[in-house]
Formats: structure tokens, sequence, C-alpha cells
């Protein structure tokens, strides 16, 4: 789910702002995200437990960044202020732009490459799944940095197919039991 309304998201996206309907979207997205990557990182945990270790809690201070730059958006709407004001007013707050904005955010991207690489690499999936996600994450930082709607959903579809396609397939059982291989009980 939280692939998919970020897609929705950049569809409500203004012309100098995310805007508040953009912003509750992406915020609503980015946990969703958190949920269905910590689910993935479970999964992944069996076959590479350092690797989880690792990026499980890089992934989860990744998410902090889209909240940011949801709430980010929100504000930009309720305080009537644009985009490129907003970044000065932030960049005025150090601490809280390198800390909230600046590492999370690239990060996020990031970890999606990581991961995708990690589920083409393990055979998670199949290898074209993780190259999608790999995708997906190069066009993502793109896509928000020059704010063009095309580029976010060329992005959130690359992101979106993929994580589709592991979430449905999470959701089938991981070995289904045939009658004939139930243990039989004898009396």
């Amino acid at each position: 789910m939280g692939p998919a309304i970020n897609l929705l998201a950049g569809f409500f996206w203004e012309d100098d702002s995310q805007g508040i309907v953009a912003g509750t979207l992406i915020v609503l997205s980015s946990g969703l995200w958190l949920i269905g990557l910590i689910g993935l990182y479970d999964r992944l945990k069996v076959n590479a437990p350092r690797y989880v270790a690792v990026a499980l809690p890089v992934a989860v201070f990744a998410t902090v960044g889209g909240l940011a730059f949801g709430f980010q958006g929100i504000y930009e709407g309720l305080f009537d202020v644009s985009h490129a004001e907003a970044i000065v007013q932030l960049n005025q707050h150090p601490l809280t732009a390198v800390s909230l904005y600046w590492i999370p955010g690239p990060l996020f991207p990031a970890t999606l490459f990581a991961l995708g690489f990690m589920v083409a690499r393990l055979r998670h999936a199949p290898r074209t799944v993780g190259v999608l996600i790999m995708l997906g994450a190069l066009a993502f930082p793109l896509s928000r940095i020059t704010r063009e709607p095309l580029i976010a959903h060329v992005a959130d579809v690359l992101l979106l197919l993929p994580f589709l396609y592991l979430g449905v397939r999470s959701s089938w059982p991981r070995r289904a039991i045939r009658r004939s291989e139930e243990p039989s009980v004898s009396g």
C-alpha cells in the first residue's frame, strides 16, 4: 500500500509545492512503506541476517525523511509558503535540515536500491523484481528534486510493480500441503 499511495500522491502535487493533500498521502504512504519493508526484511533475514541487521534500522531512519517531506508539503499549504521559501527557512535550522531531510531523504532511495540488489542477488524473487526496485530507486530522487510529475509517476510505477509482486507473493502460503503429504494418524 505504501508505493500505491505514494503514486496516488503524485497526482495531487501542486505547481509550487506538494501541497496539503499530497503531503498527507506521503505521510500515510511512509508509514505503510515502513510496515511493508519490515515484513520484507523479516523474510530476507533467513538468508541474509547481517544485511538485515544493518539495513532494517537504516530503512526505518530513512523513512523519517518521507514523513518529514510529507509534513513539509502540508505546512507549505497551511501557511501558504512556496517550496523554495520553505527550503530557505529550513536551511536556517541546520540540525533539523540535516537530521530530518538531507540525510534520511537520500537514504530512502539508497536503501531501496540496496534492497533491490539483495532481492535479486538472493533470488528472493525473479531478478526483474530486484532490477525494477533498483530502477525505481534511481528515478525516485530525480523525480522529487525536479518536481516533474511525469518522472514521479514513472518512478512510483517502477516501485509499485515489484512491491505489488512481493506483497501478493508474501500472502501466498510458504508451502502448500497436499493431502497426500499430510501425516496419517493410525490408531
